[in-house]
């Protein structure tokens, strides 16, 4: 059994006549300050506005010219950079000449006093390497006694000895298929300095080489070197 205790009925009238009322006079407060607040309201914003755009230009301006300094700055660095790279590639060649003048140099001091045998034509020095999967380089230097007193005409001719499939051969250079025969000429009065690469058969393992020297057909030098 439920038990309900009910107000009066004046009671109930009179609580809803107040909540009404004060609903009146929340309303009538609310619609008198509003538009004083909004007034204070645009007032504030009317005033800031100025303050606000100032601080946005400055901050802009701001960004901006930190942004110009980065680039100028990233743009000084690649300038270092590509500048560094050409003073490396610069050292590199200097090294490279230093070191090829320095073996010249060896070269000519090994020529005092000279013996160029009995056809006054001697090859000195003779340095052969392979460079890449079946190219060999050379570099050589041919000079002619008898104080020059003619011109040396002649060519130079290579014998490779190579190992191929497990068997012994010999490569000559140039050989009747040779195209670029002009290479191997000779034309000196005092010395010649010669550099070239050969180009060897894929698969064959380089043991020495031999250089001659021919005039006329006719071998006037030779020697030997091993790899």
């Amino acid at each position: 059994m439920t038990i309900k205790n009910d107000l009066p009925w004046p009671l109930k009238v009179a609580f809803i006549g107040m909540v009404l009322g004060l609903g009146g006079a929340v309303a009538i407060w609310t619609y008198d300050m509003g538009p004083n607040i909004a007034g204070l309201s645009s007032g504030m914003s009317t005033k800031q506005a100025p303050a606000n755009m100032e601080q946005v230009s400055r901050l802009t301006a701001e960004r901006d010219q930190f942004s110009a300094a980065a680039n100028a700055v990233e743009s000084q660095l690649n300038i270092e950079r590509s500048a560094q790279k050409q003073l490396a590639a610069q050292v590199k060649a200097l090294e490279a000449e230093n070191a090829k003048l320095k073996e010249d140099l060896a070269f000519f001091e090994s020529l005092l006093p000279t013996n160029t045998g009995a056809h006054g034509v001697a090859i000195r020095r003779i340095k052969a390497e392979i460079v890449g999967l079946n190219q060999l380089h050379y570099r050589l230097l041919i000079m002619q006694g008898r104080k020059g007193e003619r011109e040396f005409i002649g060519s130079l001719q290579f014998a490779v000895m190579v190992v191929q499939a497990g068997k012994s051969a010999m490569i000559i250079f140039p050989n009747g298929k040779s195209t670029d025969i002009n290479k191997f000429k000779l034309g000196f009065k005092h010395y010649q300095h010669v550099e070239g690469i050969l180009t060897l058969p894929e698969g064959v393992s380089v043991k020495a080489v031999q250089v001659r020297v021919l005039e006329n057909g006719q071998i006037r030098a030779q020697q030997s070197a091993n790899l």
